[in-house]
């Protein structure tokens, strides 16, 4: 945690929850193990309650009602994952900026768990790109934190943005996830290749696993499962499905 003292008001938030002044719900998008042909997880997307894309609800997003946004988005996926009974990971984006004291700020979503009897140990936590990460001993923490409750980890957006071997060096998550700009038409791109090997050689060496994300060519996913990626998650095998776990087209998953 950062030896600065945090302002007293978002510690307030977290026991009064102010309510958010805007609604917004969840798309689900399938992470899936090409091993067992099976569902590895379902990253929660935030939407509008029109099923409007992301972009109109970040737009509403500010200073001020970061926090309660952040823990409307938890608390929406949980209720959601758990009325669709969703039978494995539930990937949920967290702005560690919007996180005053980790252990304080789970409550909601802890709470939602058991009022929704959704398991806790099947969640998911990634550290979003919304906003630049500048205090990564608080970043640290919370990640700490959630690893300490039970909950799995996990880096978005790896090798783009504030997201790569820095972050990677201060604290090992359980999963990271590529980023699509690095894995795009890698199979044809020798210098991503070698990339994404070295990425995949400090995974391994650290026991973590990776997730190739916005894989949308079968040659991608061909390439990337034959240097022993397993995890995939894009366009190419489901899109995100506005409150729904859409069907996964197994038919690009070539049989082992």
């Amino acid at each position: 945690m950062t030896s600065e003292p945090h302002p007293p008001a978002p510690c307030r938030a977290c026991t009064e929850r102010p309510a958010l002044p805007f609604e917004l719900s969840m798309a689900f998008q399938p992470i899936v193990d090409v091993r067992s042909r099976s569902l590895f997880a379902c990253e929660a997307l935030v939407r509008g309650t029109d099923g409007s894309g992301a972009a109109a609800i970040l737009a509403q997003v500010t200073a001020q009602n970061r926090y309660q946004f952040d823990q409307a988005c938890r608390v929406k996926a949980v209720e959601l994952a758990a009325r669709l009974q969703i039978p494995c990971y539930v990937s949920i984006n967290f702005l560690p900026n919007a996180v005053y004291q980790p252990a304080t700020c789970i409550r909601a979503t802890l709470e939602a768990a058991r009022l929704n009897n959704f398991p806790p140990e099947r969640l998911l936590f990634e550290v979003t790109e919304g906003e630049q990460v500048t205090d990564h001993d608080h970043l640290k923490g919370i990640l700490s934190e959630y690893a300490r409750q039970g909950f799995k980890t996990a880096i978005d957006d790896f090798g783009a943005g504030y997201s790569g071997l820095n972050l990677l060096a201060e604290f090992q998550p359980d999963i990271i996830k590529l980023d699509m700009a690095l894995l795009r038409n890698i199979d044809k791109d020798p210098v991503r290749q070698a990339i994404v090997r070295g990425i995949l050689g400090v995974c391994q060496a650290l026991n973590i696993e990776a997730i190739a994300e916005g894989v949308e060519t079968p040659e991608e996913l061909a390439f990337l499962r034959s240097i022993g990626l397993y995890l995939f998650q894009g366009y190419l095998l489901a899109r995100p499905a506005y409150e729904q776990i859409p069907e996964v087209d197994w038919s690009k998953v070539p049989h082992e």
